[in-house]
């Protein structure tokens, strides 16, 4: 009997942990390294991400957007790669955003997607819920991608930094306990 999870499973966390230390990384080695070569590192992460992407609806919302932030990333790094590399949080919230969004339109709502996976069949009032969980995941993104370009802008990289590799996933930890405790509400009443 063996306890170590496939690479199916596994491969995910670390690429998810991998992209949540992008912005330490970028801290660390920004002026130590040259800048293309963390725009470098956040392509590899992109492509990564399209490597394990999974599942027709997955695929029609998250493939797009994974290289509409690719070639956002590569053509901002053609002009100025520090830019590029300080910029790939924004892109990726606005394309997470743009993800939740678009699934608003044609339905399922990205949320309904992922809870599929163990929830095949939802009630009517489950289903609301999580297009109204979308519309605030996508608002929360965009909010979170307009600071983090205020960080940006700041230039202080050690505030970009503390916003970008933790206070931005502080606030989406917090959402995500938010819904845990109203769906249990929701559930218990």
């Amino acid at each position: 009997m063996t306890f170590l999870p496939n690479s199916r499973s596994v491969i995910p966390v670390i690429l998810a942990v991998l992209g949540a230390a992008y912005p330490l990384m970028v801290y660390l080695l920004l002026g130590r390294v040259p800048a293309l070569a963390i725009v470098m590192m956040a392509l590899a992460l992109v492509g990564a991400r399209l490597g394990v992407v999974r599942g027709a609806a997955a695929t029609r919302f998250l493939v797009p957007i994974l290289i509409a932030v690719a070639v956002a990333t590569g053509g901002l790094a053609l002009a100025d790669a520090t830019l590029a590399a300080l910029a790939y949080p924004i892109l990726m919230s606005l394309g997470m955003a743009a993800a939740f969004g678009f699934s608003l339109r044609d339905g399922p709502s990205l949320i309904e997607l992922f809870a599929s996976l163990t929830n095949p069949d939802p009630s009517p009032s489950a289903r609301r819920y999580m297009r109204k969980l979308t519309m605030v995941w996508t608002a929360f993104l965009v909010a979170n991608a307009m600071i983090s370009g205020l960080t940006l802008a700041w230039g202080d990289t050690v505030i970009w930094a503390l916003y970008n590799g933790l206070i931005s996933y502080i606030l989406m930890g917090a959402l995500f306990v938010g819904d845990v405790l109203v769906r249990r509400r929701l559930t218990s009443s």
